[in-house]
């Protein structure tokens, strides 16, 4: 399939700058793929479409607080640098996106807080990208600290406002427990302790993996033929209880959804040659696009995503691309709110 046929027209004053009052209130859409129909639900309904030992996989990856503000020595002049993964512990060696980039040049020192921390930039990698190295001699733990501190949720630009105070728990789903995330697995945020009890209580399981979520998600696809698009890498971990889970469930022929297109993504690199989730941990530059047989799960949920986005594709993929081109036209009608902060869709 080729880029333009994912192109549709995204309204401006759908796109959530906030999230709802209440996690588990978002609307959903609940997609059928046998009949082609749609349902409009609330989120919490989720509980009424799963039956005793189906499986749901949520990505327990956390979110950090990856966008610093810094100055540049000498000229003082403010600087954006986002950070995107640790290259190396021992040297706080990091890859990182800066902004404006013009301005930031091998061997520029920067600084952030009141000098709390500096960084010395030791490499380009790409036109935004640099390798960067913190200048500090402490233990790990106050680094980390540190770049809490002084870090700022990094909701996407296209969120237009200011970050806020209570967006540091609003953009982390529940249930998040390993850090390395620079962008929140969405189709999570909508869970309260509330629902995840009432599905535990229908003997419902619940099976955490780990994909670390990087800016992949936002890159824009540049290639109108989708076969030449490479996705960033991305690092992930399935351990042997989720896999076992997994498995039972696909022998006992159970509904298995996968939380989000990171999970989605997680299981599918984890296939093994006779078609069940094995164990695994490392790193996955998988692009998932119509057409695609999945192997793992038969349900998917997933928020409203960006026009010509991977995001969109996959659920394509999953859903079928008319169908869900049909609901994505179909949630414009019915006012749904769009992306990060927005409202899901569950396809069975």
């Amino acid at each position: 399939m080729k880029l333009s046929e994912f192109k549709y027209d995204l309204p401006s004053g759908l796109i959530s700058l906030y999230p709802a009052e209440n996690r588990d209130e978002s609307r959903m859409m609940v997609i059928n793929r046998e009949e082609g129909t749609f349902k409009h639900k609330i989120f919490k309904d989720i509980v009424d479409y799963f039956d005793d030992k189906d499986v749901m996989v949520v990505n327990d990856t956390k979110v950090f607080p990856a966008r610093l503000y810094g100055n540049k020595e000498k000229t003082g002049a403010k600087i954006e640098v986002f950070l995107l993964r640790e290259l190396n512990k021992e040297m706080h060696l990091w890859d990182v996106l800066v902004d404006p980039a013009r301005k930031i040049r091998v061997g520029n020192k920067l600084y952030f807080g009141e000098g709390d921390l500096i960084a010395e930039v030791i490499d380009n990698t790409t036109s935004r990208g640099r390798t960067i190295r913190f200048l500090y001699d402490g233990e790990h733990q106050e680094f980390y600290n540190l770049i809490d501190s002084l870090g700022e949720t990094p909701l996407p630009k296209y969120i237009e406002r200011d970050v806020e105070a209570e967006d540091r728990e609003r953009y982390q789903t529940i249930y998040a427990k390993h850090v390395g995330a620079v962008a929140a697995p969405t189709a999570g945020l909508h869970f309260t302790k509330q629902v995840m009890k009432r599905l535990e209580i229908k003997g419902i399981d619940i099976s955490p993996i780990t994909l670390h979520s990087g800016l992949g998600s936002f890159r824009a696809v540049d290639v109108e033929d989708l076969t030449k698009h490479k996705m960033d890498s991305e690092n992930y971990s399935v351990n042997d209880e989720a896999a076992a889970r997994v498995n039972k469930a696909l022998d006992e022929k159970r509904r298995i959804c996968s939380i989000g297109t990171t999970s989605m993504r997680t299981l599918e690199s984890s296939v093994s040659a006779n078609g069940r989730l094995k164990a695994n941990s490392g790193w996955t530059d998988k692009f998932i696009f119509p057409p695609y047989e999945f192997k793992i799960c038969n349900a998917l949920l997933t928020n409203f995503h960006m026009p010509e986005s991977t995001l969109l594709m996959m659920a394509c993929a999953f859903g079928g691309y008319d169908l869900i081109m049909k609901a994505y036209q179909e949630a414009i009608k019915e006012k749904y709110r769009f992306l990060t902060y927005g409202d899901t869709m569950l396809i069975i």
